[in-house]
């Protein structure tokens, strides 16, 4: 009699892949503080070429004077450029040909305000304070409540529309006046755009920024 030998199948253990982990977030970019970008942006700054500054100025005077903001004003409000700064007088020049009133602000760093005051010529006689900052001799005070547009000076910018100052708050306390319904333009140099501004709440944004290559339109913004 045959043996019939039955073979028993071998179990096996299937054994499931291992789930793969996410890689952790890379860890979110330290913020920079307001001193730290107000150096890295004053070093940009100094590294432009003078003759380019002029060009590149009168780029920006153009962009802006070609706004609807501009176009529309009846009185604006804009500063005699420091060393460094974007220069602004194409855009007093073009606001003249136009009929418009020109004004810039007079400084009481005692009081710690300004108030706008009448510029008629850019050849008239100035006084300056002891930061190099310009007035008229002769300006006459302008209410602000007449004021349809303020083009406002700064170090940096970001798309929103934040505004990085020298730190004295000026600005800031001006355009927060409720005298003051008009509309706000910062400008500045294409290098002067940075990725994010740090914020405060009572930082005031702008309703447009304009460089010498573009015009951003900002989140206070309204046609």
């Amino acid at each position: 009699m045959s043996r019939i030998t039955r073979k028993i199948p071998m179990k096996t253990t299937a054994t499931s892949p291992r789930p793969l982990r996410a890689a952790p977030p890379p860890p979110a970019p330290a913020p920079v503080s307001k001193g730290r970008l107000r150096a890295e942006l004053r070093g940009r700054l100094a590294s432009l070429d003078p003759a380019a500054v002029h060009v590149r100025s009168i780029a920006a005077a153009r962009l802006l004077t070609e706004l609807p903001a501009f176009r529309r004003a009846e009185a604006i409000m804009i500063y005699l450029p420091l060393a460094g700064e974007i220069d602004v007088t194409p855009i007093a020049l073009r606001a003249w040909q136009h009929a418009k009133t020109v004004t810039v602000p007079l400084v009481s760093y005692e009081q710690k305000h300004m108030i706008p005051v009448r510029l008629r010529s850019l050849d008239e006689p100035m006084n300056a304070d002891l930061h190099g900052v310009r007035s008229p001799q002769t300006g006459q005070p302008f209410p602000i409540e007449m004021i349809d547009l303020v083009i406002v000076p700064g170090l940096g910018f970001d798309r929103a529309g934040h505004r990085l100052g020298r730190g004295s708050g000026f600005y800031d306390r001006f355009l927060a006046q409720g005298d003051f319904r008009g509309s706000t333009i910062g400008i500045a140099f294409e290098e002067q755009i940075v990725p994010a501004v740090p914020a405060q709440p009572h930082d005031i944004l702008m309703d447009l920024v304009v460089t010498d290559e573009r015009v951003l339109r900002c989140s206070r913004y309204r046609q």
